[in-house]
């Protein structure tokens, strides 16, 4: 089965955009590496601003008629032609397919207050075309939105990116529970918290490496550290080009981290479906 991988926190600013348009970029690249039987990774934005949508495609326009809102407002027979007609192909590689987002989902939530079976519609249209990708990588709003929780119970795996600084890390727990709570309630039993992403990590500042320290020693939460990201001036000047990091610069810090991150979370999906 194919690994649906959602990014995810409640707080804004923490480079979470960033994680999911590298990885899923970088998934594509290893895919392809190692020869893959499936080597497309969808990417899918249901952030409003639509970072994730510009900087890998070149737009920031996308409306009614061609966008995840389109999927989202679809009669549910069709919903799943209608997801296919809306994916673009990135401009960064051709194996890396986007599900834009737009505008108009600001106003979706209200929209669908009191629609029928509304928090599954993003994940019943994409298991019908799942078949299609190796993985899919879903970037969400900072908050716990209608839209949040829409993205969750597509996925199979939630990712949780965090500054080293207190007032994130106090947050972290709340934040998992959030995603058991959304897991227990709704029963979807597939959906685990597969770990963290620490971001914007410089190792010149103490308290970055003083929380992390602590981080990394606790008893359940140190296990569930997936990568560490450095501070990167790179990452900047990529958005600003429309890159990714390792396009922008293969070998700064922050490409490296994003591969380290990468390679791992390839070797889940291959030991997961070898399982």
């Amino acid at each position: 089965m194919s690994r649906i991988f959602v990014m995810t926190n409640h707080k804004g600013g923490i480079g979470k955009s960033t994680s999911a348009t590298n990885v899923a970029f970088g998934l594509t690249q290893v895919l392809r590496q190692i020869d893959a039987p499936k080597q497309r990774v969808l990417l899918i934005d249901t952030d409003s601003q639509g970072h994730a949508s510009l900087v890998t495609t070149g737009r920031a326009t996308y409306g009614r008629d061609e966008s995840l809102y389109t999927v989202l407002m679809a009669e549910r027979q069709e919903a799943a032609s209608v997801m296919l007609d809306c994916i673009t192909v990135s401009h960064w590689d051709d194996n890396l397919h986007v599900l834009p987002a737009s505008p108009l989902l600001e106003g979706a939530e209200r929209e669908l207050i009191g629609v029928p079976g509304a928090p599954y519609r993003l994940a019943n249209p994409l298991q019908q075309i799942i078949h299609n990708y190796a993985a899919v990588v879903i970037d969400t709003r900072p908050s716990f939105s209608l839209m949040t929780e829409t993205a969750l119970l597509a996925a199979t795996d939630a990712l949780i990116p965090i500054e080293p600084r207190y007032l994130e890390s106090v947050g972290l727990q709340s934040v998992i529970n959030k995603i058991n709570d959304i897991r227990e309630g709704w029963r979807h039993q597939a959906l685990q918290v597969n770990g963290i992403i620490v971001t914007k990590m410089d190792k010149r500042v103490r308290g970055h490496v003083e929380l992390l320290q602590s981080l990394q020693e606790h008893q359940v939460l140190g296990q569930l550290i997936r990568g560490v990201i450095p501070v990167n001036e790179a990452v900047a000047y990529a958005h600003h080009a429309h890159l990714s990091v390792f396009e922008y610069d293969a070998r700064c810090a922050a490409s490296q981290a994003y591969a380290e991150l990468v390679g791992e979370l390839v070797k889940q999906m291959f030991a997961k479906a070898g399982a």
